[in-house]
């Protein structure tokens, strides 16, 4: 078990904050993101996936256009009993999104593969693997975050908001035996390299892992503090922070605040490094609220090579 500590040195604030509302979007698309979960930038723009529908957000940091786009003919919107929750993505070296369910349900336990046309594959297998892993997955299983490491390796994110024994924790996967088994060739990629963490608190309220980004050598992660009983249900939050894995294998992290340095009770969900600084969006956990995109001024000694 590896515990986190609260860097009063570092600095994490929000410098913007803009509501996701859709520019552009074909008929019977929503007007806005409405749970974003998952950030990643394949090229200029940034994707942003979703937990509850099948439209993925492409969004132009810049100009702030945002446009909707279908996972599947028509898109959809869906029950949250029946949501595919999307609570991860990442952009692979050619430029290809892949979106990972965060297998807290039978229905949640597929991964997307997102370019001219999408796939979505069946991964029960590989969540399987996971949550028979139980120094990983805990009493729930709970994937929220996932990052590609230099070198090939996939390392996931899981939320230790779960009832009973949950657990805060990361895995890592060979990602070409990943995308092999996805395709039909190889057999289930075992997860390795398994590591709990212990992240500490805001006001009280334990921080959970939620996404991770890989930033100038070294991985960023945030956390949301969240008062939720279990996997299913949303509860109240009470911040949200930032924090990086030095490679010495310390894990440091400071909260989401405004640009006056006041705590924010914002629900961190995604995060991509960019020279910087860092964009980041929020779940307002109301499906007739629009989720916001952040940009976060890093200060102080993020990177190792700076303390």
């Amino acid at each position: 078990m590896r515990t986190a500590r609260r860097d009063p040195r570092l600095e994490a604030r929000v410098v913007s904050r803009r509501p996701l509302v859709y520019t552009s979007a074909p008929e019977g698309a929503p007007r806005h993101v409405r749970a974003a979960s998952g950030l990643c930038r394949p090229g200029p723009w940034l994707v942003a996936v979703q937990d509850d529908c099948a439209w993925v957000a492409l969004i132009d940091p810049a100009s702030g256009e945002v446009r909707a786009v279908p996972l599947a003919p028509g898109g959809g919107v869906y029950e949250k009993a029946l949501k595919p929750d999307f609570e991860a993505c990442l952009a692979d070296p050619d430029g290809v999104v892949w979106a990972f369910g965060s297998g807290s349900r039978p229905t949640r336990e597929r991964i997307a593969q997102i370019r001219e046309t999408t796939h979505v594959f069946d991964a029960s297998a590989l969540y399987a693997a996971l949550r028979d892993r139980a120094d990983f997955a805990g009493s729930e299983l709970n994937v929220e975050g996932a990052a590609l490491l230099p070198g090939g390796t996939l390392r996931l994110f899981q939320r230790g908001n779960g009832a009973g024994a949950a657990v805060d924790a990361t895995a890592d996967l060979d990602w070409a035996a990943v995308v092999a088994w996805l395709e039909g060739r190889g057999g289930v990629p075992a997860p390795r390299a398994v590591t709990a963490y212990r992240l500490g608190a805001l006001d009280g309220v334990r921080l959970t892992f939620t996404d991770a980004a890989v930033g100038p050598g070294a991985l960023l992660f945030t956390a949301a503090a969240e008062a939720s009983p279990d996997t299913y249900a949303d509860g109240v939050v009470a911040g949200s922070a930032l924090g990086v894995f030095d490679p010495d294998g310390d894990v440091r992290w400071a909260p989401l605040t405004d640009e006056a340095g006041r705590a924010l009770a914002v629900k961190a969900e995604g995060l991509e490094w960019q020279d910087g600084g860092a964009w980041v969006v929020l779940d307002a956990d109301d499906p007739d609220r629009p989720s916001e995109l952040l940009r976060v001024e890093l200060r102080g000694p993020w990177w190792l090579a700076a303390a």
